[in-house]
């Protein structure tokens, strides 16, 4: 149980985490250990948004994915995406307008994962 003022109740322990920022959205790739220290993957997609009282909130989505799935996962991912950059009108090219944080994007390759 959590709340208990001890180690004992942290359940997972992260051991990579990559932040990929995507216009509105970042997105947060975290690797993370079950008590059984088998690995797993979290993946965050958060956009920041406006209540109606004009504070902002971050929404989050989050998809958890087990090892034994890498390899379906990637395989379904890399077929969408082939999909649509061979179908959909020209893609927009996105500009880096951050000089001083070019290090915050990076292309993920999920066939990585399963290794």
């Amino acid at each position: 149980m959590e709340g208990n003022g001890n180690d004992a109740g942290k359940q997972k322990e992260e051991i990579f985490s990559k932040s990929v920022r995507a216009g509105k959205r970042t997105y947060f790739f975290d690797v993370k250990a079950t008590r059984g220290n088998d690995y797993y993957l979290t993946i965050t997609e958060s956009k920041k948004r406006f209540g109606d009282d004009g504070k902002f909130f971050y929404e989050k989505h989050k998809v958890f994915l087990y090892k034994e799935d890498f390899d379906k996962f990637a395989e379904g991912l890399n077929e969408a995406v082939g999909f649509i950059k061979a179908n959909s009108p020209e893609m927009p090219v996105q500009e880096n307008t951050s000089n001083n944080n070019s290090n915050n994007s990076s292309d993920v390759k999920f066939e990585d994962l399963g290794n």
